[in-house]
This record gives structure tokens, C-alpha cells and sequence, in this order.
């Protein structure tokens, strides 16, 4: 896995929309692909200034100040590679996408196994990984759940990782998804565009909430069945449970997702949420070359349309 030596600088000015804001959602406007978590650990360790003096993460800022960071050294991996199967959609020097099963989580957290989408990754690529992502996520770049199947890309290298990583920020991606919802919309297509915070008392849960962050979800009908639609979902923000959180919004909560309102109907049951990143499209980070990643809707879920369809 690639190492950093030396701590990489980042500074940006603070713009007119978050004068008189904490420290640390400036830096995370900033730079939105590093997590909360990361965030807070370079406060912790000193690594953003104004000036010469270095900031706390409540500290308030003002629009035009200077604001500095750093990112620290990746620490040392030990994490066992995995000889797990990979479904690779596409492969470079740099980078590579993978068709994501579900099931698989995509890096160690609390609870995890040595079967996660790193462990696999650190096989397939003889530990060729960025290390910016941090010890337990090298390469990972963007993340999926534990259920939703499809593309997910990774980079090998650092120069990969912010390559790819500022493309997300600065949404130059584009992201469609197929997803199966109950009832039936009852337009052809749509727009939401609704903010998405951590919900106040299910604090694994997100909702749209006015104080959240800003969401943008456009969708489509591809198929209607008696009780449910198959859409095509393409989000322009990458808020987590995206999808989830604006459908069940507009009254149309995907199947198997009983977090946000789905409650089994007419003894259909997928047995996982039914999401899939069916496309994605970006710029190779080095070259600039386009590439159009795609992963076919999988088998549980085709089987689940078919279904579908039989019920009318």
C-alpha cells in the first residue's frame, strides 16, 4: 500500500455562507470526502490553523479567513488479505471498480468479520491501496451498504484517491441507481430536492429535515407492477441513505427497507433493501480518459421483478 511520508497541506479561504461558522463543518464543506471522524482526529491532533495558530473544531470562523490543514501519515495496515471473489468491472494501474454483491460490507468497523470488500481488495491488489482513506479503509474512496449491490470504485494509488475523491466533492460523477419502491408514483418522473440531516431520536437513522444538508434526487419510472415501481434514480448529492430517505419521503419507501417505513405486502419479501448502483460515470483520474462503469441489475433482483410482474 502506497504510504504518505509527509503530511499532505490543503488551505482554502472560507467563503461568505459559512461566516460565523465552527471550524469543522468549514473544513468538511471543503473537503466532504473526508469522514466526520477523520475530521475530528485532525483538530484533536492539531493539523488545522488560521494563521499561525492552531484551531479547535468549535472555534468560529469568518468568511476570507485562511483556513489550513494537513493529513496526517497513514498508519501501518494490519489487516490480513482475503482470497474472497471479486466481480472486477473495470481495472488500471490506478484504480478499478467492483460490482458489489450484497451482503458484503465495505470496510472493518465494529462487528465486521475479515470478509469485507478491504479485506478482499488488499488480495486481489497485493496491497496496492492508498492509504488516505485511513488504516481501515484503504482505497475506498465511496462507500454503499451492507445490502445495496453495484459499482463501487477504489483507488490504488494517493494521486487515485484525490483524483477520484475530487470528483465526488465537486459532483462531476454521475450516479444512477435502480431502485424497487412500493405503491406507484403518481408521476413519470420527478425531482426532490430535500435536506438530509441525522434524525434527533434514531440516531442511525437519517431524515429530511430543514437543518440538514443539502439532497438532490431525480427519478424515473422504468415499470410499474400492482404494488410496487421499479425506478431508475440518478443523485446529484451523496448524502447517506440518499435514496432511501427521499423516497420514503414522497411516500414511496423502498421494498425491504423497514428502517424508513416499508412493511411487507401481498407476501412479497426481498429479504434486503432493493437498491442497486446500476452506473457510474467519471474521469479517470490520471488520464482524464471517461469511463461509463456499469453493473446489471443482479439475479435476486430480477427474480424480484419477474415476481412482480406475475402479481399482476
Amino acid at each position: 500500500m502506497d504510504a504518505v511520508t509527509e503530511t499532505e497541506p490543503f488551505s482554502f479561504v472560507v467563503p461568505e455562507e459559512h461566516d460565523r461558522t465552527r471550524a469543522d463543518k468549514a473544513v468538511h464543506a471543503f473537503k466532504n470526502d473526508l469522514s466526520r471522524s477523520q475530521i475530528q482526529k485532525l483538530f484533536a491532533k492539531g493539523l488545522v490553523w488560521r494563521e499561525d495558530d492552531a484551531l479547535s473544531k468549535s472555534d468560529k470562523v469568518r468568511a476570507g479567513d485562511i483556513l489550513c490543514f494537513s493529513i496526517p501519515p497513514v498508519e501501518k495496515l494490519d489487516l490480513t488479505p482475503r482470497e474472497i471473489p471479486l466481480d472486477v468491472i473495470y481495472e488500471d494501474s490506478d484504480m478499478l471498480a467492483v460490482n458489489k454483491p450484497c451482503g458484503m460490507v465495505v470496510h472493518p468497523g465494529a462487528g465486521t468479520g475479515g470478509d469485507t470488500l478491504v479485506h478482499a481488495l488488499l488480495h486481489h491488489c497485493k496491497g496496492k491501496l492508498s492509504g488516505i482513506g485511513g488504516v481501515e479503509r484503504p482505497g475506498i474512496v465511496h462507500r454503499l451498504d451492507k445490502e445495496t449491490t453495484g459499482v463501487i470504485v477504489v483507488a490504488k494509488s494517493d494521486k487515485a484517491f484525490l483524483g477520484i475523491s475530487s470528483q465526488f466533492a465537486e459532483r462531476k460523477t454521475q450516479k444512477t441507481y435502480y431502485a424497487i419502491v412500493s405503491g406507484s408514483p403518481d408521476k413519470d418522473s420527478g425531482t426532490i430536492k430535500e435536506p438530509i440531516g441525522r434524525h434527533s431520536v434514531h440516531r442511525q437513522k437519517m431524515t429530511v429535515r430543514s437543518d440538514g444538508r443539502y439532497a438532490h434526487s431525480d427519478w424515473e419510472v422504468v415499470e410499474r407492477f400492482a404494488n410496487a415501481s421499479l425506478l431508475r434514480v440518478t443523485i446529484h448529492t451523496g448524502r447517506t441513505h440518499q435514496i432511501r430517505v427521499h423516497m420514503a419521503f414522497i411516500g414511496h419507501p423502498l421494498l425491504g427497507d423497514e428502517t424508513y417505513g416499508w412493511k411487507p405486502k401481498g407476501g412479497i419479501n426481498p429479504g434486503r433493501v432493493c437498491l442497486h448502483a446500476a452506473e457510474l460515470v467519471l474521469e479517470q483520474p490520471l488520464t482524464r480518459e471517461r469511463l461509463i462503469l456499469k453493473a446489471a441489475l443482479p439475479e435476486d433482483l430480477q427474480s424480484l421483478v419477474e415476481q412482480l410482474r406475475q402479481h399482476g
